[in-house]
């Protein structure tokens, strides 16, 4: 199977981006703690050049917790700032505010010798899409946010949030990038849901979570389903419709309904905590 998947409203925001981005200071980049390097747009880093940074491992609780720790170093060296958090139950969202000082504080600085003083740190909020932008930006402001339409370049599709006095946010949709250069990310992604699935063969995309699983955590995988250790990842499908009584009529596998309870396992954590990709692979 191949993955690729660009809408046309991806470049939109890509352009919307660009047009924006001499208006912030830090970028926060949110990535998805269990493919970090996958769910970073290469693009991004362009569009970020010569600005602070700080990235968000989002869906920490989702990801191996070794790899998490592996992932924050391996980022931490190249100079940027990082934080584990989970937008949904808000671990980790109470730092971020200290993170943004961290990020800035030469810029504070700065602005300090300048005599400019309360002007807020303005970040862009980026990242692929389902990747939970939206649910960090309301774990992070709560009751607080305030929308402030009456900056430089707010049209539909993005706006500028005030969470307090020193710091507003500019959330942007999420983009992917034009072509996979690996086939290998493309999967990774779709594993996680950043994909649209109804342009993807649901049982590949089954048979593929099924064989890294047995790869890299069989125990999880045999736990998960009661299974006997097949080697095979497609009969390992098969053997899961009958642990799970999935049928057609006349007592066939339902291999598609299979499937689709595996992805959703798989991206739920109820098969356990999972980390895809490895800093190794990067370096």
């Amino acid at each position: 199977m191949n993955y690729q998947w660009y809408p046309g409203h991806m470049t939109k925001a890509k352009r919307m981006m660009e047009e924006n981005i001499k208006l912030i200071d830090l970028v926060i980049e949110l990535v998805d703690a269990r493919v970090p390097m996958s769910s970073r747009n290469p693009e991004i880093d362009q569009l970020g050049r010569n600005k602070s940074r700080i990235i968000l491992l989002n869906k920490a609780d989702l990801a191996d917790p070794k790899w998490n720790e592996a992932w924050a170093e391996f980022f931490k060296d190249q100079g940027i700032l990082v934080q584990e958090i989970n937008s949904k139950t808000g671990a980790g969202i109470k730092s971020i505010q200290q993170l943004v000082q961290s990020a800035c504080r030469e810029k504070l600085e700065r602005d300090r010798r300048r005599g400019i003083i309360n002007r807020p740190v303005r970040a862009m909020v980026v990242g692929i899409p389902n990747v939970g932008k939206s649910t960090f930006i309301n774990a992070l402001a709560g009751k607080a946010c305030t929308k402030t339409g009456n900056k430089p370049g707010v049209t539909k599709g993005k706006q500028w949030i005030r969470l307090n006095k020193n710091l507003e946010l500019l959330d942007t949709p999420g983009i992917l990038w034009p072509k996979f250069e690996d086939q290998k990310v493309g999967q990774r992604l779709a594993m996680i849901g950043s994909i649209n699935d109804e342009i993807l063969h649901v049982d590949e995309l089954a048979t593929a979570v099924i064989d890294f699983l047995q790869r890299e955590y069989p125990q999880l995988l045999d736990k998960r389903y009661q299974l006997r250790g097949n080697e095979d990842a497609y009969k390992t499908l098969e053997e899961i419709c009958v642990v799970r009584k999935c049928f057609l009529k006349g007592e066939q596998p339902d291999v598609l309904r299979a499937s689709g309870m595996v992805i959703e396992d798989f991206r739920s954590g109820r098969i356990g905590r999972i980390t895809l990709e490895h800093p190794e692979e990067w370096q």
